[in-house]
């Protein structure tokens, strides 16, 4: 009987395993600048990139009730992006341009793949949206960090992969999580400077302005920390978004809507910052979403929903804690305080969304990327270093 309760124990515990995604996170590496980036991108990853197009036209009809194509036309007679793209990156249009001509897909497939939060935005719903971020500055002699769970729909459970970018003569090395034919998630610099980003729906957006992957690689192509600052500050954002940003030890976090900037800073001893999916200090709301002003009191607020839930659980780890380290984060990214509201998110049938990935980035003289490919709590953190310190 002993025996048999043994086998029974051990088959029951193979069967768990065998319904665990299999992950691997897909390394690749390429060089040089716009065109010829993007169609090295696209030859490279050629096959993912139908895999992914056709899994988020099948989603978007599931989700939508419509025809992809349809929904495609009616979205790109909305999406006026192009011409901002033109004018603050325009080697992104063309990468995006090389990613198409390189994986045989029409531009506007592989434009809408680079237009996540902007699609979003267009659809307005908001239940896609669980990303939890966390940010520590360097202080006496140890590492900063930026941290967060990229969340993001099912279907691309899979297609996690980080992309090294070569130094050029005008750009850094860079470290980026993305998936197949996407330009950047959130990413790292070999100067320590990087950035991971939220969804804030709540927040007024535009059909023009730089969509927020353009954002990303233009933060990921400075050294100036002058430089960067001012072009957060006064770049046309096209979407809602919350950007924490580390350069070099310091953090920043803007929450960003199509008409202003603000910085938000909790104003803790130890220097950290925290973000989920909701504005903390940017007014300037979407008349539909009025209950999530920052102005409101909070007994106003919808303090029980999804994105406050998983900020009280980032908040209590580390407002008042000044024992901060990579320790302290991926037990914050790793944590379910509240079941249906966690920050760590499986891939099951029942939640709406998943954590794609999970990464720290730090800040050191030496900057390197911790990652996960889906939620941390399943894999452990792989690391990756920069060219000179392999």
């Amino acid at each position: 009987m002993k025996n048999i309760i043994l086998l029974i124990g051990l088959l029951f515990t193979l069967n768990c395993v065998a319904q665990q995604p299999a992950r691997a996170l897909k390394i690749v590496s390429f060089s040089g600048s716009g065109y010829n980036l993007g169609l090295q991108h696209g030859k490279e990853l050629k096959n993912e990139i139908g895999e992914i197009l056709t899994a988020w036209k099948q989603n978007t009809e599931s989700t939508l009730g419509k025809k992809a194509e349809i929904v495609l036309n009616d979205f790109f007679e909305y999406a006026k992006f192009e011409n901002d793209i033109k004018k603050w990156t325009p080697d992104l249009y063309e990468e995006v341009r090389g990613i198409a001509d390189g994986s045989e897909q029409t531009f506007h497939d592989i434009l809408v793949l680079n237009l996540l939060d902007e699609f979003w935005v267009y659809i307005d719903d908001i239940s896609n949206h669980h990303c939890s971020a966390v940010g520590v500055p360097s202080k006496n002699g140890k590492p900063g960090y930026i941290s967060q769970n990229m969340d993001l729909e099912n279907f691309t459970d899979g297609f996690q992969v980080i992309m090294k970018l070569k130094r050029t003569e005008n750009n850094p090395e860079q470290l980026i999580l993305t998936y197949p034919g996407l330009i950047a998630l959130n990413g790292l610099n070999e100067n320590g400077i990087g950035v991971c980003v939220n969804t804030l729906m709540q927040l007024k957006a535009s059909s023009s302005g730089l969509p927020v992957a353009f954002v990303i690689r233009r933060i990921l192509n400075s050294s100036d920390k002058e430089d960067l600052l001012s072009f957060i500050q006064s770049v046309n954002h096209a979407s809602g978004q919350n950007y924490l940003i580390g350069i070099k030890g310091e953090v920043f976090d803007f929450e960003a809507s199509s008409n202003k900037v603000l910085r938000y800073n909790p104003m803790n001893e130890n220097g950290t910052v925290y973000h989920t999916n909701h504005p903390i200090v940017n007014d300037d709301i979407k008349p539909w979403f009025k209950k999530y002003d920052p102005k409101l009191k909070n007994r106003k607020k919808p303090s029980k929903t999804n994105s406050f839930i998983r900020f009280a659980a980032v908040e209590k780890r580390f407002a008042n804690n000044l024992k901060v380290d990579d320790v302290l984060i991926k037990e914050a990214l790793r944590s379910r305080d509240n079941e249906k509201n966690p920050v760590c998110r499986s891939n099951t049938e029942k939640n709406n969304g998943f954590t794609f990935a999970s990464v720290i980035l730090t800040l050191a003289d030496n900057p390197y990327i911790q990652i996960t490919a889906g939620p941390p709590d399943e894999s452990d953190y792989q690391r990756f270093d920069f060219s000179e310190n392999e």
